[in-house]
């Protein structure tokens, strides 16, 4: 946030213009123009009137600006001024309830909030040793993440899957049912048709009335689908900076940075792995860091990653995991079996989960996961009747327990769940499966 003094200069028109002179792809090239990288410009339009854009670099004395609208009516010459040097967003509670775009403009055909507060886009991240340690639950309303991956308040988890897993109805179950004071959900690249049933299907109007749902679809220009997540971020921040418990969801990360991949190629950038530029890896650390907790409230962020064909350890996937706090892997096999939410407890993490989990929690988890994997490995002996019961205690326990840690990790859409109900239900599972099974042996 500003002093009125800063906003005033850095929102006022000035007097630096420039004239359009080359266009190629998504990037113009700009003369005579030494605004700043990161300022936003406005472009005169032969028709249709003017456009924004912002500064992405200079190149051959010129300097490069991409366009927040179409290109259609721009010619040789058109002029480019200086609106304004900083990113900024309109703020505040009435946002609650709201859906925007990428501007912070409300898009949901309801009056206009009443906002007199700003946020930078740009914010600096908090300082290391500004962060408290992470060490209060929250209660996402999903039962196997509450009880076998349990998150902290300011904890940063990816949510890895593929295309048509569940990722959308994950994300509406955690905004209705979170212990989080507000949400804030960044729809991004979306295609135009899921939004209405995003907010309408999976989110509801119970998740939308605390929630601030941001959105930049599939056929709007890279730099709106790639300000839209700074534009949740900010608001999450303000929530954080009220002293509130935030849940920031952002769907989907791969996405955001194929916009930055287009952006990035389009100022001159050389691509890297799969074609991304140096500057898409740069861009992850700096949002991410931005949430977390702080000594005010806390940001606990979701962020989607849509691995591509599968690929655990595609470049985007690969990196995200290292800058996260965990991850919950969402199965296509497991999704297939009609089994949802499709998390794959194996294959998923909570880095936090010791710091914010009892002992006899983390005890009874464990246990879970012991017998996850033992049916698992044994799968194919037991599918085809191969496996001989006594051969192995855990083995024979996660049999004779199939049903009930089936029902366990699946959760219908309607169905709430609380931190309490998962921990004590994850006990009772537990417990039976170190009883004495029965000897059926003749």
């Amino acid at each position: 946030m500003f002093d009125v003094t800063d906003q005033l200069a850095e929102m006022m028109p000035t007097a630096l213009t420039g004239r359009v002179v080359q266009t190629a792809g998504t990037a113009m090239a700009v003369a005579d123009f030494p605004a700043p990288v990161g300022c936003q410009v406005e472009i005169q339009r032969q028709t249709g009137g003017a456009i924004y854009g912002e500064v992405i670099g200079f190149r051959n004395g010129q300097t490069l600006v991409s366009p927040l609208g179409e290109l259609q009516g721009i010619r040789h010459g058109s002029q480019v001024r200086l609106r304004r040097t900083a990113r900024q967003v309109r703020i505040g509670r009435a946002l609650l309830g709201r859906v925007v775009n990428a501007h912070g403009e409300v898009i949901d055909g309801k009056s206009g909030p009443m906002l007199s507060e700003w946020a930078r886009l740009d914010r600096s991240a908090p300082t290391p040793v500004e962060r408290p340690r992470i060490d209060r639950p929250l209660t996402t309303g999903i039962r196997a993440i509450d009880g076998l991956l349990t998150c902290g308040k300011g904890q940063r988890v990816g949510i890895f899957s593929g295309s048509g897993v569940g990722k959308s109805v994950l994300m509406g179950m955690m905004a209705r049912y979170t212990t989080a004071d507000v949400n804030v959900i960044a729809l991004i690249g979306e295609r135009g048709r899921e939004v209405n049933e995003f907010i309408e299907r999976d989110l509801g109007p119970e998740g939308l009335q605390r929630s601030v749902v941001v959105v930049a679809t599939s056929d709007e220009p890279p730099l709106v689908r790639l300000n839209a997540a700074f534009t949740a971020t900010a608001i999450a921040e303000s929530f954080r900076d009220q002293g509130r418990d935030a849940m920031l969801l952002l769907d989907s990360t791969t996405r955001l940075a194929m916009a930055q991949r287009e952006i990035g190629l389009a100022a001159g950038e050389p691509p890297t792995t799969r074609g991304y530029p140096p500057s898409v890896f740069a861009l992850l650390p700096k949002l991410i860091e931005r949430t977390g907790q702080s000594a005010l409230g806390s940001i606990t962020a979701f962020y989607t990653v849509l691995v591509e064909g599968d690929d655990e350890n595609e470049p985007i996937a690969d990196t995200l995991r290292g800058l996260l706090d965990g991850h919950l892997w969402l199965s296509r096999k497991i999704a297939a079996r009609g089994q949802y939410p499709a998390i794959d407890v194996l294959s998923s993490v909570s880095r936090l989960m010791t710091e914010v989990a009892s002992v006899e929690h983390q005890q009874a988890a464990g246990r879970i996961r012991q017998l996850l994997a033992a049916y698992q490995d044994h799968e194919d002996l037991i599918s085809i009747g191969a496996y001989r019961q006594g051969s192995n205690p855990t083995v024979d326990a996660a049999i004779s327990l199939r049903e009930a840690l089936l029902l366990y990790l699946q959760q219908r859409i309607e169905e709430s769940s609380n931190m309490d109900q998962a921990i004590e239900m994850l006990k009772k599972i537990s417990d039976l499966s170190q009883q004495p099974a029965p000897n059926n042996q003749s």
